[in-house]
């Protein structure tokens, strides 16, 4: 038998490889595809694979070859769609491209679609880079997560913008280094369980905030090596922090080095006319419908738990993708076969997604950013759900954030708002949203959303976080809402941490989200059940005229949480509150306290139930309640009965048996 050369035996090595990227079923396509170091022959270098069925020729550019198109020509693939080559000698960092040789004769510059490190913008070469060889230490953190139950844990999340957290005084970026000695401890410290990275895939338009991505598999450059941001990933996990990445599978820029008409005509984006382009953004869609688009996208999902050890990705507008009308007028776009407006591929897609995350990463979460009322997000994909386990709850957030806009006098015409989202808060496994959306573009920083006068605007602020925090659902807050940012983020500049270390109302609001984190975290009536009614109980659901809600929350094993909100403009001083049981009821929370920048107009740590019916209970609390304040209270346990004194009776002596 003859032997195989060593060549054969490579081409043999990716073929079935690449019958399953051409079937959409090949979720690590990054360990064949893009650069690797390689020895043949003796010689070390670095082998090269792309996928362009359309192009005449391709061949490797770079500084090594003095960017001649023709010094390297890449050779086709035995699938007559993908080239190939091997150039002996090549070391890490060192920078290359494709030219790619379109049908009509044009000659394209582009970067790798899958190369795992590039030159820093604007420069726009891809770079080779061998990912192996870290070493990681977050086993143990690892252990920890699998014994846990997602669904029944604490999330709070972190959500942070890696480039603009801080700043050095020069204006440069903080480096994935610097993050992981600064951003990691002060996450620690402010008691977050997640963080949450906008897009760090690279991109080249800083005012996209990561959104457009050119470079699906590289970090950004701009702050470091992919060892670095792998150390940053090490350094949460060590401190016992789960990562979660913004991804980006909905559009990608027109930018020439990209996937963009990447061998001189549609290839990743739809060729469809009204599936092409999203126009209001300027970018091309991608095309769900193609098998090695499915394969790309679903490889590079996988890729960031492989080889990044992040917990989850927060995939972005879904919304845009199930939707053949999305932000299209009448005329612009052509109904599925079923005549409808339901993007039948993107739904196919995103069930094949999650089911080949789930498969390979048990653990893993995958939040949807969907706007819409779309039903099942949540939900297998065998049930006609979408398969991801967390959705944002986008209608909650614009329901809060508009109320809270209001003049307390006018909150009472818009009460629902409060109450709405416990009508469907069972309906999915939800994330309480107030993202980086909502503090851009005028619409204020969270705390200049607040009505009133300087001091009313913390203590709206104070209230609001203590409702969500007891309210269904996990947590998210964007960076900079802990200290009471009152500039809009801008993606220029670091945070103004000065303002909590210099100015009084600042610092203590800090010290109420730290605390106030804790709480939460040590809290299980506030995680444990998300799911069904048996962990949430209205008390005063309907109290508009004085701008009221109050509810309790249970954990499993009945241990109960009251939290009550008063968002109006003026002191509610004869408030009663409606209780099942007598007793003592404990304040263990309150907005209002002077260490938090409140007045301090409660002086009660503790209030008495008094037989006295209220919102059909038989007891009640009689609550002085501050306006723009949220109180928890937990009912006290009874005290021991006392023993009775004196002689214990002497038992009766047994009767003797007349048998």
């Amino acid at each position: 038998m003859q032997k195989k050369t060593s060549a054969e035996a490579i081409a043999n090595a990716t073929d079935f490889p690449l019958y399953l990227y051409h079937h959409g079923k090949n979720d690590r396509i990054y360990e064949i595809f893009g650069a690797h170091r390689e020895v043949r022959g003796g010689e070390e270098g670095y082998v090269f694979r792309v996928w362009a069925p359309h192009a005449r020729s391709v061949s490797v550019v770079g500084d090594f070859n003095g960017w001649n198109t023709e010094a390297n020509v890449m050779a086709r693939m035995i699938d007559g769609e993908s080239f190939e080559l091997f150039i002996a000698g090549l070391k890490e960092y060192d920078t290359y491209k494709y030219c790619v040789t379109a049908a009509d004769g044009r000659q394209l510059m582009k970067a790798d679609p899958v190369g795992f490190h590039t030159e820093t913008p604007p420069a726009t070469a891809s770079k080779l880079y061998d990912l192996d060889g870290y070493d990681w230490q977050d086993k143990d953190y690892f252990a920890a997560r699998a014994s846990k139950n997602v669904f029944a844990s604490p999330m709070n999340i972190y959500e942070v913008n890696l480039l603009s957290w801080k700043r050095h005084a020069d204006g440069n970026f903080y480096s994935y280094q610097d993050l992981a000695r600064e951003l990691v401890p002060y996450v620690k410290e402010m008691g977050y369980t997640h963080v949450e990275f906008m897009p760090v895939t690279e991109f080249p338009f800083e005012g996209s905030w990561g959104y457009q991505v050119t470079g699906y598999y590289a970090v950004t450059s701009r702050m470091g090596t992919p060892k670095d941001f792998m150390h940053l990933v090490d350094e949460f996990h060590r401190a016992g922090i789960g990562v979660i990445l913004d991804w980006v599978p909905a559009h990608f820029p027109k930018d020439a080095q990209g996937l963009y008409e990447f061998d001189g005509q549609p290839l990743y984006e739809s060729s469809q006319w009204d599936r092409m382009e999203h126009k209001s953004w300027g970018t091309r869609r991608f095309d769900y419908g193609r098998n090695e688009v499915l394969s790309f996208l679903i490889s590079d999902a996988c890729f960031f738990f492989d080889k990044y050890h992040v917990d989850g990705l927060r995939v972005d507008a879904v919304a845009s993708m199930l939707y053949l009308d999305y932000d299209k007028r009448e005329g612009e776009w052509v109904p599925n076969i079923y005549g409808e407006n339901k993007n039948l591929e993107a739904i196919a897609f995103l069930r094949k997604l999650n089911e080949a995350v789930f498969l390979r990463f048990p653990h893993a979460l995958m939040i949807a950013e969907e706007s819409t009322a779309w039903g099942l997000v949540t939900k297998p994909g065998s049930v006609g759900g979408l398969g991801f386990n967390f959705k944002w709850n986008m209608g909650w957030m614009n329901d809060m954030l508009s109320y809270l806009c209001l003049n307390p006098y006018f909150r009472s015409y818009n009460h629902s708002k409060l109450t709405f989202s416990m009508m469907y808060a069972f309906s999915e496994n939800y994330v309480l949203p107030i993202s980086h959306d909502e503090v851009v573009h005028g619409k204020c920083s969270l705390i200049n959303k607040m009505p009133g006068t300087y001091e009313e605007k913390f203590a709206g602020v104070r209230s609001f976080l203590g409702y969500m925090m007891a309210h269904p659902g996990k947590k998210l807050n964007f960076m900079g809402y802990e200290f009471g940012q009152f500039k809009e983020w801008d993606y220029h500049e670091g945070l103004e941490f000065f303002l909590r270390d210099t100015y009084e109302l600042h610092g203590k609001l800090s010290l109420m989200v730290r605390e106030l984190n804790a709480f939460y975290r040590n809290t299980p009536a506030f995680y444990e059940i998300e799911d069904s009614w048996d962990g949430f109980e209205w008390l005063a659901p309907d109290d508009a005229d004085r701008n009221l809600v109050a509810f309790l929350r249970r954990d499993r094993a009945g241990n109960e949480v009251i939290m009550v909100a008063c968002f109006s403009g003026a002191d509610v001083p004869d408030y009663r509150l409606g209780v099942s049981r007598s007793g003592k009821y404990k304040i263990v929370f309150n907005s209002d306290d002077v260490k938090y920048g409140g007045e301090g107009k409660l002086g009660k740590r503790v209030i008495a139930a008094v037989k006295k019916p209220s919102h059909g209970k038989q007891y009640s609390l009689p609550i002085a309640m501050p306006k723009m304040t949220c109180l928890y209270l937990v009912r006290e346990p009874d005290p021991p009965k006392a023993a009775k004194s004196g002689k214990t009776a002497a038992k009766p002596a047994a009767k003797k048996s007349t048998k």
